[in-house]
């Protein structure tokens, strides 16, 4: 007797949660349908690459400029007035943009300092607005 009420209790409450959930979709077609939000607003001021290459390892870091060549293995030179460094670009962050050296592109990552050689490590890129 005590399994089946302990029973009857937890579909009682599966169902009314059920219904809580799908309660704060209403006219949504699914939970996945609706639109992603985030903040919108102010963020990290644009950094040169000279200013970067003195940041401490995994800072946050935006900058503007052309990407001027690949190196291999996900690994491009990215230049602006100020410099050159090298920066890695994983496949998925690229998201089906195409950039040549001419375009003006906008990335954001982190600093990845190693003993030798200081890189940027990107999260997301895009084509700068004109």
């Amino acid at each position: 007797m005590k399994k089946a009420l302990s029973l009857s209790v937890f579909v009682l409450a599966l169902g009314l949660t059920g219904a809580a959930f799908a309660q704060g979709f209403q006219g949504q077609s699914s939970p996945t349908s609706m639109p992603m939000g985030g903040f919108k607003g102010p963020g990290l001021a644009p950094s040169t690459v000279e200013q970067a290459l003195n940041l401490s390892d995994d800072t946050a870091v935006v900058l503007e400029g052309n990407i001027e060549r690949s190196l291999g293995d996900e690994k491009y030179l990215f230049k602006d007035a100020t410099g050159s460094v090298t920066v890695e670009i994983d496949n998925k962050d690229w998201r089906g943009i195409t950039v040549t050296p001419e375009d003006v592109v906008v990335i954001q990552g982190e600093v990845d300092k190693d003993f030798f050689k200081t890189e940027i490590d990107v999260d997301t890129i895009s084509l700068k607005n004109k």
